[in-house]
């Protein structure tokens, strides 16, 4: 092929030929290379656009847009305006017109043609940029032509276009644009065909919109298309809906194209039944020669042939986990690990080690496991980057089924009503297990954790219960010490020997003592029965005693409070980007009591972080920047009657005053209920502060694990054997042993961060998705409230302010009286709370971490609300009812 060549065939071309055919052109080549039906023509390669466009003027208003903010909307807007308006005015290239004119009368014999865009930046497996370029129809003619690819050209910095590139990183030097010419089908029918359900995320569901004429009325919205779904395995068509198709888009005899507009809706399907299974047929044809679900359009044309015009990746479908158990014939079910702990973002491969070994060793200690630890239990998946349980066993077992829903419908409320909705899913038989094989493995467990003796324990002393558990934490950590001066191995071996540990010392003592705080619940909510309303609960659970999370978010606030007296340290913290504040953290330029301050801090909470459960992510002592930016936040806070510190105290009486009330009710139901209850109240109140202590046990042996690797990547970088020291969080354990070995894993470590840096910027990820890909949370209504929407109550109180959406805390800042609304939280994100008037979360339910610490600190909070990050915007007045569940929209005071 000779790639210098301005013109190209079709037919010469596969996916190798991305840059200089574009996304488009490549993925048509491959088609015919697979024998698809495609109409003939050629392709007018990158080579030429660049040809065209080689002048001063372009090439510096391009400098100039490689440089703006993506942020700032205006100034894209002008700069894709003015190099619109340059490719416009471009004179064509001789040598190109020749081409293109002898192409088409040559190879298309002048008859009317499809123009379409073909950017190297498209039709690609993580980002399709489905429509961002223009397509002409019907163009007849060499300056019909030669006007179209101009047009085309120009279209690649579309607004759109520009704003999409620049919202994903992609430098616009970068891109170049090829124009595919292809003769126009002498069309019946066209459409669009899904080959997995877009909605549903369903794989083998074929999803079929057609209309007469050109497809150009369905892809752009213009008609209302006829819609099948169709089962590729069984043919079945479990959906056929008629539009009215009023509109229908015609070729022009004298080139372009004409849109009619009919009088009366169409009655009759443009396709019939075996032609929407033949459709379903051909598109499983093409998913699996490309190897993933695919976009295609098509056309039908008189004689009956079904040609394809386009094909591009579905990049919106979430991954299906794969795991120990994926490749079982019946359907699975995977639950998100990474949503019930708050943590949107992708794990890094380390730290997904770290959760299958550990988890792996706490049920090898019960009995449940005698496998490879680094391998982990077969109920781990990994989808996205993220981890999923493989929850099938449990959800297909009745008691299982009624267990894990109890839990999830606090834990993360959405997930519960997903969970209920699946259970009368027929694909879902239940499977009896003999009473006495779960009675012998529970007592299994029981005994080798002596659970039941740590649970008596926990609620004779339940104020002993932190020091027990970090006792345990000390001896996990001190078994992993490593001389100075050793080698990448011996630091390997550490961790190995801590990750074979943690799980055996942890789960003996730190599930029982969460246990105790359930107990306690449930023995207080029986003594009281239905005088106990759910705003008695929310006020007794304020200010809870032994919550690290609580203990460092008032430690910051004091800090920010010493910091605040001394006028260096304050004017710093207010005119410093909280960026280069970290960095003069990191080279000691930082004023004296600032610095002496912080470094007491990082001292006791450094090893806590957002998202901190992933070993690969830094640390607060490693980037400092969120602790400077949340204390240069805290000085806004000029009233010290709304001090977070205040705030807690009056918290703590008002749950005292509590505590004394509901003892009063039960009393009046009895002597035995009075007491009953008396133990219950003093135990939640002791006890369920302190679920946050295991989380910080973990998360500190997360950081010492995270340390001694940083230790070897450093030794492992100085023998050339790793580019950066954090490369080690790119591998597994048994990677990084073949690395100390010698062998090279640069291009492996490289594209799992490319993977990573596409995963980070995905913005849904399912609570619950099936093996077959379907996300079974589309199918269940959005609960709303009057004006506005609903979720699970958190924190009882009413709030109204202006909202604030933060996807990442990093930098973020709440003024005082704002709404967080985020799409979780996790330990990292607290200290924004301390400046915020209410909370509302898309994930969680009444006892995850952020209802926790919002009740902690007594903010209105309402949880589990879909999508509250896209519906609501930054500034928009809210109203937030966190004892009824419901944020509603509000009109701002005069």
């Amino acid at each position: 092929m000779n790639t210098a060549s301005p013109v190209l065939p079709l037919a010469s071309l596969d996916r190798l030929s991305l840059p200089i055919a574009g996304g488009k052109a490549a993925n048509l080549g491959e088609l015919i290379r697979a024998g698809v039906p495609v109409p003939g023509g050629f392709v007018l390669t990158t080579h030429a656009y660049r040809m065209a466009c080689n002048h001063p003027a372009f090439a510096s208003k391009l400098e100039t847009l490689a440089t703006v903010d993506p942020q700032d909307r205006t100034r894209l807007s002008s700069l894709a305006a003015g190099l619109r308006d340059e490719i416009l005015a471009l004179p064509m290239p001789d040598e190109i017109a020749e081409a293109v004119v002898r192409a088409y009368e040559t190879d298309l014999e002048g008859v009317p043609v499809a123009v379409r865009s073909s950017a190297t930046a498209e039709d690609l497996p993580d980002a399709s940029f489905a429509g961002q370029q223009d397509t002409y129809l019907g163009v007849l003619g060499a300056a019909q032509l030669l006007d179209a690819v101009r047009k085309c050209w120009a279209s690649l910095f579309n607004e759109r276009a520009v704003a999409y590139r620049a919202d994903r990183g992609i430098d616009p030097r970068q891109v170049a644009l090829a124009v595919v010419v292809q003769r126009l089908v002498d069309v019946r029918t066209a459409g669009v065909l899904f080959t997995a359900n877009p909605v549903t995320g369903r794989r083998r569901e074929a999803v079929i919109d057609a209309a007469f004429g050109l497809g150009e009325a369905v892809v752009s919205g213009a008609t209302n298309p006829d819609h099948f779904e169709v089962r590729v395995d069984t043919g079945e068509i479990v959906t056929r809906r008629l539009g009215d198709k009023r509109l229908v888009i015609q070729a022009v005899d004298a080139g372009g194209t004409r849109n009619v507009e009919r009088r009366a809706a169409s009655t009759e399907s443009c396709i019939s039944d075996d032609e929407a299974r033949a459709l379903a047929k051909m598109g499983a044809r093409v998913e699996a020669y490309f190897e993933s679900p695919q976009d295609i359009e098509w056309a039908i044309d008189k004689q009956g042939d079904i040609l394809v015009v386009q094909s591009r990746p579905i990049t919106t479908l979430y991954p299906i986990p794969e795991g120990p158990l994926s490749n079982a014939s019946d359907l699975r079910v995977y639950f998100s690990f990474n949503v019930a702990q708050g943590v949107f973002q992708p794990f890094t491969p380390m730290g997904i080690q770290f959760w299958k070994a550990m988890t792996a060793g706490a049920a090898c200690h019960v009995g449940l496991f005698d496998g490879d630890l680094l391998v982990g239990v077969p109920l781990w998946a990994v989808g996205g980057e993220r981890l999923f349980l493989d929850i099938t066993g449990i959800f297909r077992n009745p008691l299982g089924r009624k267990l894990f829903q109890f839990a999830s419908s606090r834990m993360e409320a959405r997930t519960g009503h997903v969970m209920k909705a699946l259970a009368s899913d027929e694909r879902f038989d239940e499977i009896h297990t003999p009473l006495w094989k779960i009675g012998t493995a529970v007592l299994r467990g029981l005994y080798r954790t002596r659970a039941p003796v740590t649970l008596a324990k926990a609620l004779a002393k339940p104020d002993a219960v932190p020091a027990r558990i970090m006792s345990k934490v000390d001896q996990v950590i001190a078994v992993a010490n490593v001389p100075a001066g050793s080698t990448p191995a011996a630091y390997v071996d550490a961790v190995e020997r801590m990750l074979r540990v943690a799980g055996p010392q942890f789960i003996g003592t730190a599930m029982p003592s969460l246990f105790g705080a359930l107990v306690s619940m449930l023995l207080m909510r029986r003594a009281l029965g239905e005088s106990l309303s759910e705003d008695d609960v929310h006020t007794l659970l304020r200010s809870l005693p032994n919550n690290p999370t609580t203990e460092m978010d008032l430690e910051l606030w004091q800090l920010s409070r010493r910091v605040r007296a001394d006028v260096q340290a304050r004017e710093t913290l207010l005119t410093v980007a909280p960026p280069e504040l970290a960095n003069r953290y990191r080279d000691r330029s930082l004023p004296a009591v600032l610095l002496r301050n912080l470094d007491d801090f990082l001292k006791q909470w450094g090893d806590r972080g957002v998202a901190e459960i992933d070993m690969g992510v830094p640390r607060w002592r490693d980037d400092p920047t969120h602790i400077l930016g949340s204390l240069a936040n805290y000085l806004a806070l000029s009233d010290d009657a709304f001090a977070p510190d205040a705030a807690f105290a009056r918290g703590a009486l008002e749950a005292e005053k509590m505590a004394a009330e509901l003892g009063q009710r039960a009393r009046a139901r009895g002597f035995v209920r009075g007491n009953v209850a008396a133990f219950g109240i003093d135990r939640v109140r002791r006890l369920m502060g302190a679920r946050e202590v295991p989380k910080f046990g973990m998360v500190r042996m997360i950081a010492h694990a995270r340390a001694l690797l940083l230790e070897t990547g450093n030794l492992l970088m100085r023998e050339g054997k790793l580019e950066t020291a954090d490369d080690v969080f790119f591998l597994d354990i048994s990677e990084l042993r073949d690395v100390i070995g010698g062998k090279n894993m640069h291009e492996v470590i490289e594209q799992r961060r490319r993977d990573r840096a596409r995963e980070m910027g995905r913005r849904h990820v399912p609570r619950v998705i099936l093996s077959d890909g379907t996300e079974p949370e589309v199918g269940l209504s959005r609960s709303t409230g009057p004006n506005g929407l609903a979720g699970t109550p958190a924190s009882a109180g009413v709030v109204k302010g202006k909202a604030r959406v933060v996807l990442d805390p990093i930098g973020a800042k709440i003024e005082p009286g704002e709404i967080l609304v985020a799409p979780s939280t996790d330990p990292g994100w607290t200290p924004l709370f301390l400046t915020a008037a209410g909370l509302v979360m898309e994930m969680g339910g009444s006892m995850s971490h952020g209802a926790v610490v919002a009740r902690e600190y007594g903010i209105p909070a309402v949880v589990g609300v879909p999508d509250a990050t896209t519906i609501i915007a930054t500034g928009q007045f809210i109203v937030v009812d966190g004892g009824a569940g419901t944020v509603c929209h509000d009109e701002p005071s005069s």
